[in-house]
This record gives C-alpha cells, sequence and structure tokens, in this order.
C-alpha cells in the first residue's frame, strides 16, 4: 500500500466527494479516482461506493477508515516528535464554535496563540451549527452539548449563564414586565425553531411556556444586535450582553445556565498543534470563568 493512496482515502472520506477530496489535496479528479482504485485493488475489496451526488463508504471501507486514521495519527505524531521545544509547534488547527462563544469570546484572544507560535495558523469557524469531527470539517468542536456517539473526546471548558435582556431604548419606551407571565405582553425575539441544532438551544420554553417570539434569528449575536437595536426582548449570554451598556437586565432573577465542550477525534490526540490549542483554550476559559456566570 501507498500512503499517498490512504491519505487521499482519508479525504474522500471525509468529504464524501472524490471531487471535494480533489479540492482539499491541490489534485485533479481522475488522480484522486486513480489512487481509490489502486488501494481498492492494493485490498483486493471496495472501500467507497461511487454515486453521482457523492461517495459513501462500504462495510470494509468504514473499518479500514478507522486503520487509517491510526496510520495518520502515528506519522503525524512522530512528525511532531522530531521536534521537542514550544516554539515549533506549527500545523493548521481549525476551531469551530457557536457564533457567540467564537466570535464575543475566542476571535479577540487568538491572536496571543498565534504570537506565541509563529509556525501555527488558526481556522476558526465562528458559526451556529454542529460540526463533523469525523469528516474533519474542524480539528476542535465547542459544542454546547456533551457527545455520546463515536470515537469523540470531550471535556468540559466552561459553565456560562444566559438571562434576559432588552436595550434601555425599548425599556423607555414599552416598560419592563414585572414576572415571566407578563413577557407574553411584550415583543420578544428568539431562536428559530426549526432550526435549532440543539434541544439546549431552546431557552424560551424554560422561562415561559408560551415563549412566542416575533423576531426571530438563527444566531445568538443576530438576535444580540436585534435586541440592542430595540427590536424586543431576548435570552442573551450573559458574558455579551453585560459588557453593553446599552442593553438592561429584565427579570435578573431569571438565570439559564449551559455549558460549553471541547471535543476532538481521538485520532487528533498525539497531534502537538492540535493538544497546543487545547491547553490554550483551557487555560483561557480558566483566566476568564469570572465572566460567564
Amino acid at each position: 500500500m501507498d500512503w499517498d493512496d490512504i491519505r487521499v482515502f482519508l479525504a474522500i472520506a471525509r468529504s464524501g466527494q472524490i471531487l471535494g477530496a480533489a479540492r482539499r489535496l491541490g489534485l485533479n479528479h481522475a488522480t484522486v479516482a486513480r489512487r481509490l482504485t489502486a488501494l481498492e485493488e492494493a485490498l483486493k475489496t471496495p472501500l467507497v461506493e461511487r454515486g453521482t451526488t457523492g461517495c459513501s463508504l462500504t462495510v470494509a471501507g468504514e473499518r479500514f477508515l478507522q486503520s487509517a486514521e491510526r496510520m495518520e495519527a502515528e506519522f503525524q505524531a512522530a512528525r511532531s516528535d522530531l521536534t521537542d521545544t514550544e516554539i515549533d509547534v506549527s500545523g493548521t488547527v481549525r476551531i469551530g464554535a457557536p457564533d457567540g462563544f467564537g466570535v464575543a469570546f475566542l476571535a479577540p484572544r487568538l491572536g496571543e496563540l498565534t504570537a506565541r507560535h509563529p509556525g501555527l495558523t488558526i481556522q476558526l469557524v465562528p458559526v451556529p451549527r454542529s460540526f463533523s469531527l469525523s469528516r474533519r470539517e474542524a480539528d476542535i468542536a465547542v459544542t454546547i452539548d456533551r457527545p455520546d456517539t463515536g470515537r469523540l473526546v470531550a471535556a468540559k471548558l466552561v459553565d456560562y449563564a444566559l438571562g434576559l435582556y432588552a436595550s434601555r431604548a425599548y425599556v423607555e419606551r414599552r416598560g419592563l414586565p414585572g414576572q415571566t407571565s407578563e413577557l407574553r405582553d411584550h415583543d420578544l425575539v428568539g431562536y428559530v425553531e426549526d432550526l435549532l441544532y440543539s434541544p439546549s438551544l431552546n431557552y424560551g420554553a424554560e422561562i415561559v411556556r408560551d415563549w412566542s417570539a416575533r423576531f426571530e434569528i438563527a444566531s445568538a449575536l443576530g438576535q444580540t444586535e436585534a435586541v440592542r437595536s430595540g427590536a424586543g426582548i431576548g435570552i442573551l449570554h450573559a458574558f455579551i450582553a453585560r459588557k453593553d451598556p446599552s442593553l438592561v437586565p429584565v427579570l435578573p432573577q431569571v438565570r439559564l445556565t449551559r455549558a460549553y465542550w471541547m471535543v476532538t477525534h481521538e485520532s487528533s490526540r498525539p497531534l502537538r498543534h492540535v493538544a497546543a490549542v487545547q491547553d490554550f483554550l483551557r487555560d483561557l476559559v480558566t483566566r476568564d470563568r469570572a465572566m460567564f456566570l
């Protein structure tokens, strides 16, 4: 077996397409298809079912994927071990995170990490969605739920609080509710319910039974901007809202708590550059833990 053929197989398995793998590897479509065929001939079994809309792994392909990822991890770990000093941490690490945590917390702080490791490139993907680590959509995912399936390694980063907020302009115009039942008489800002990627995001149902938002936005930062504009009362991340003098707490006794989890694929464990980013994220939230609650 040729390692380059295995590398091509991994790219196909992760992208779900021969064309997508070709783009990821910087090769042409025909070369990727030829290398896949060569690997299948060497193993004497089909690994991938080719379709018009993409590729899927056969049973043998699923089994071989685990072996291929172990080989990849051993190869990368061996290469990593050739340099022993912290300054030599290098490579590209992609972090997938919810938009609130990714933009409001991580983005202003990641420059400290790249300054510490000049050979390290960080890709931050702060969008409101879940990430597939097995397909390498991210090397590290920050999630709001602990995963319970797959070959994943998860550790809690930090608990965080959410509360009800409104803009000063909205309060001057509409006043403040005295209890949760009075929220029905106000304009509410919330998530687009059928786009929730986790039940944990259905905050409104925990506060009032018939939470009905007039303005629905599928991102935490979008909701923050809508509330800031005076569109209504919303459930916002406290670590974001507290920094904004134009926002005021509504029913401050009402508090929700969630947690951020740091998740990696188990094959990433030996990789020094991924481990360096994990250590940095842990140090960040430890240093700034008070702002989240």
